[in-house]
């Protein structure tokens, strides 16, 4: 029998912490392609969404996935968060909270880590040769 992810749990724990204390509780989620949120709020593949009662409908977080419903800009939308997706889950007054480490993808990373880097006309490996070439005397000659 596999280990199940202590990271639901957390998440849940914060969040009833957080309502306990009249806190507001904040989820960082790494935006993928398995994650539904409102594309204009995502900076830098990252979304921080506020999930207290007051901000959401029909809340319910389970062991793979958050879901609710909250107003953007005046609009209701369905959020869908994969549980591998959320980043951290913190009290937006004090800060307290959880960072959750994100696993990516092992064949994405292994391609971006195998693939040998394209090489651009100004780049570093161009310099070093250029470099190398200014350090050693020139074998030709001139001849008019």
């Amino acid at each position: 029998m596999s280990e199940q992810s202590a990271k639901p749990y957390l998440v849940r724990a914060i969040c009833e912490w957080c309502a306990d204390n009249g806190f507001t509780p904040y989820l960082a989620v790494k935006v993928s392609p398995q994650t539904r949120v409102p594309p204009s709020f995502v900076k830098n593949g990252e979304i921080v969404l506020n999930i207290s009662p007051s901000a959401t409908r029909k809340l319910t977080i389970d062991n793979e996935w958050i879901q609710f419903s909250a107003r953007f800009n005046g609009v209701s939308q369905e959020v869908s968060v994969p549980m591998n997706a959320v980043s951290g889950i913190f009290a937006k007054e004090t800060g307290y909270g959880f960072a959750f480490t994100i696993a990516t993808d092992p064949v994405a990373s292994l391609a971006a880590a195998t693939v040998p880097k394209q090489l651009q006309p100004n780049d570093t490996e161009t310099k070093d040769q250029d470099t190398v070439k200014s350090r050693r005397p020139s074998h030709l000659q001139i001849i008019k």
